[in-house]
């Protein structure tokens, strides 16, 4: 009996000591797979420098097929458009344009990731024929509150961004439990182009405190910013997790920057998660310089992601040497006239056009890929011929 109870003595512990064991592998196992997903650290002002020093100087453009209205029209499977891109890039490339920044949408994701991530690399490829790098968008607070899948509609005439729609939209943005389908879509879609060295970066919102104006106003919510603002950190957050070679930001756009108390929380936001700091400006060459000179103050690369609006004195004459001068990478609205109509102001949607304006807004070539204004062009491919020559 003394032995049977000694048996049994021995068996009990042996089983505790494998189960210990057995948890430890557990908790080391959890522990290694935490490790391996580790959400990256924002870039210090040393790695971000480095990242920049080995770039050319980049200069290009918000890139859409003049075939698209849209981001939807852009990338569904029915409209995609392989050939145009082609044939435009390749103008690009010919005006030494080698970024292209370019607009995703979660619907996009929600419908067919796997076609959508097709149709991406698909494009990447073409602009890596044209030694074009790409910088992508992936949310969008711009114009139409309420995209829909499908069929886009036909363009209103003479008016700018008819048809150009938000991301997430606006019922999204006001549902909670849409959440997790926007998380889903921002890791998978960097996680699967993370080590992809033709993308630039990424842009995770593009001007998010926007309001849209007059053009959707009657229909936006107030408290759009409220909403965007904690869901941008988490959109940051999403894509670090994914652990991106590339660098994110997102672009100041409207504001004072010159001293961190007089700046809004959604702008410090931008600035404190950037790797890379990003602005717009579509105003004169002398507040561009300010701007740049204010934005200095961070240490990191800057790209102007958005300028150029001919009537309002922002200019490829008037930018693109300051930019040369402080190092700033430079990447202009709109690049060939089509389904967009962004030759038309912003002013299209209170002031009634009947024709082609005289001084075209934005948009470098006609679509037959003729100069808007060859002087332009000129300008173009001398300075980044000079920036960039092997």
């Amino acid at each position: 009996m003394k032995k049977v109870k000694l048996c049994l003595t021995v068996m009990l512990a042996g089983l505790v000591l494998l189960s210990c064991n057995n948890k430890k592998s557990t908790s080391e196992e959890k522990k290694n797979e935490t490790a391996s997903v580790e959400t990256r650290e924002i870039w210090t002002k040393d790695q971000a420098n480095k990242w920049y020093a080995e770039q050319p100087w980049l200069v290009g453009a918000n890139y859409s097929p003049s075939t698209a209205i849209n981001q939807l029209e852009m990338w569904q499977s029915d409209t995609f458009d392989p050939k145009r891109i082609d044939q435009e890039l390749g103008w690009a490339e010919n005006l030494g344009m080698n970024v292209m920044r370019v607009y995703l949408h979660d619907l996009l994701h929600e419908q067919d990731a796997e076609g959508l991530y097709k149709r991406m690399d698909q494009f990447l490829e073409i602009a890596d024929k044209h030694h074009i790098k790409t910088l992508f968008v992936l949310f969008d607070s711009c114009w139409d509150p309420f995209p829909v899948l499908g069929k886009q509609r036909a363009p209103k005439p003479h008016t700018h961004n008819s048809g150009w729609v938000q991301s997430p939209g606006q019922k999204a943005l006001q549902d909670k439990t849409q959440y997790p389908r926007l998380e889903k879509y921002v890791k998978e879609t960097v996680a699967h182009f993370k080590d992809d060295n033709r993308i630039l970066g990424w842009d995770v919102w593009n001007e998010p405190d926007n309001m849209t104006g007059p053009s959707y106003e009657k229909v936006e919510i107030k408290n759009k910013v409220d909403l965007i603002l904690p869901l941008l950190k988490d959109v940051f957050a999403w894509a670090r997790e994914s652990n991106p070679s590339q660098p994110l930001t997102s672009g100041v756009w409207v504001g004072d920057w010159s001293d961190e108390a007089k700046m809004k929380p959604m702008h410090k936001m931008q600035i404190e998660q950037s790797d890379i700091v990003s602005f717009h400006n579509y105003d004169k060459p002398a507040d561009f310089e300010r701007v740049v000179k204010q934005l200095q103050r961070y240490g990191k690369p800057l790209i102007c992601t958005e300028y150029m609006a001919r009537p309002n004195g922002s200019t490829f004459e008037g930018f693109l040497p300051l930019a040369r001068k402080y190092n700033v990478g430079m990447i202009n609205w709109g690049f060939v006239d089509g389904k967009t109509q962004t030759k038309y102001a912003w002013d299209s949607w209170t002031k009634t056009y009947t024709a082609e304006p005289k001084l075209w807004f934005h948009d470098v070539l006609h679509t037959d890929g003729t100069p808007y204004i060859k002087a332009e062009t000129d300008l173009i491919k001398k300075m980044t011929s000079e920036a960039n020559k092997k």
